[in-house]
């Protein structure tokens, strides 16, 4: 599908072209300014957002009170490093862990530096507390994870695209398909094995959802192995799936928790790790840390957009409308809809594939027709809209997602 670039669209497309690294492949639109569940952009034109910042937006684009904490603090004082203490990093550390019931923080920026402190933390533990021999811990992924690019990251990644030619890999990661048990206890026999780190629903992969019950069966198992439970909460935490965490669907508490994305708003990278003193407290001063980590904007921000999530009951809005949605879209029976998927407003549809290009060009067609949504490993479209989405807003994007999909109307 062809799209016919304003010369505004087509001026900024060219200066990334010749000047930045082509490391990303986006929709051809230019983005301007954000309000709620809107962007416009530099031609004016308004779409709804359906991929809300892969989930780092949940409460909406320049939310009023989240960007009032960022300008105020931004006066004050930014950033000092941690080679001295600020005003704000324990009153954030004491609200971070009182909000989710653990006893130490770790503040980091990026949610892949979430994933490399958790994988720290575990190992640091498995050396101290579970007495495995010096550099022999492990890791336990599962297949389809993705939690970044960083060169950890790609080592546990089952996608050509992210790790292919850029080896050699860390050592210590095992991989064990994604819902399956029988294969996870096998692994966590291994005496050596440190913790099992999983994302309760696979976004990048699709919006994967495991059996009912796994995430239990997962807690009990790590358990029973003395292995640590990491969750990484970054994309599916903060409300996004109808719970504040995906894993309060089935009641589970995980050793290591890993947060980011929304943890602002979506207006300053913040990331949290949060354990208990059993784990946090083996790391000793100098051995993790981050220049801007716990930097006092990045603390009253993470403040004000935790504090939005509850009094705005973002959660119990996310799984009414995600209710809503896939009921929609059920009822538009379309031949090149072939599964719908979702938890609260984390859902994706998977496309009948006319041509490699099916699911791009029906992203195409949903931004000629008002709204952003992006295609995930080839034929998988998320629809993921900030989380203060109505009723109206819902039925109203239900209707564009229908007149996009007419580009193919006898798949």
């Amino acid at each position: 599908m062809s799209t016919i670039l304003s010369t505004n669209t087509a001026a900024y497309l060219e200066l990334e072209e010749k000047y930045g690294a082509h490391n990303y492949h986006p929709l051809p639109v230019v983005l301007e300014k954000g309000e709620g569940v809107f962007l416009w952009d530099i031609d004016g034109k308004r779409y709804y957002d359906f991929l809300s910042g892969y989930s780092a937006v949940n409460q909406g684009h320049c939310h009023p009170r989240i960007i009032a904490a960022l300008t105020e603090q931004s006066k004050k004082l930014t950033l000092t490093s941690r080679a001295f203490h600020n005003n704000l990093l324990g009153e954030y550390e004491r609200f971070i862990t009182q909000y989710f019931g653990y006893d130490k923080v770790l503040p980091m920026n990026t949610g892949v530096e979430g994933g490399e402190t958790a994988i720290k933390l575990a190992r640091r533990w498995a050396y101290t507390k579970k007495n495995v021999a010096e550099n022999k811990a492990k890791i336990v992924f599962a297949e389809g994870n993705f939690w970044g690019r960083t060169l950890a990251a790609i080592s546990s990644s089952t996608d050509p695209s992210s790790y292919k030619g850029f080896g050699p890999y860390m050592p210590g990661f095992e991989v064990v398909p994604y819902n399956d048990l029988i294969a996870l206890e096998r692994s966590l026999q291994d005496p050596d094995v440190a913790a099992f780190m999983v994302e309760p629903i696979q976004g990048e992969a699709g919006v994967v959802i495991p059996d009912d019950g796994y995430l239990k069966s997962v807690r009990e198992l790590c358990t029973e192995y003395d292995v640590l439970l990491i969750a990484d909460e970054i994309q599916t935490g903060l409300a996004r799936t109808g719970k504040m965490l995906a894993c309060d669907h089935e009641n589970v508490r995980p050793d290591i928790l890993i947060l980011g994305k929304a943890l602002s708003g979506g207006v300053l990278p913040v990331s949290a790790v949060l354990a208990d003193d059993e784990v946090m407290l083996n790391i000793q001063p100098g051995e993790h840390g981050s220049t801007y980590g716990g930097n006092p904007l990045a603390c009253a921000v993470a403040i004000t957009a935790l504090t939005v999530l509850k009094e705005e009951k973002m959660a119990e809005n996310a799984e009414r409308m995600g209710e809503l949605l896939r009921s929609e879209l059920h009822q538009l029976q379309s031949p090149l809809i072939t599964t719908i998927r979702g938890k609260g407003l984390l859902n994706a549809i998977v496309i009948k594939q006319t041509n490699p290009d099916t699911a791009w060009d029906i992203c195409l067609s949903l931004m000629e027709n008002g709204l952003l949504a992006k295609p995930t490993q080839g034929d998988k479209i998320r629809f993921a809209p900030p989380l203060l989405i109505n009723k109206e807003q819902i039925m109203e994007c239900v209707e564009i997602i229908a007149k996009a999909l007419l580009i193919y109307p006898n798949p």
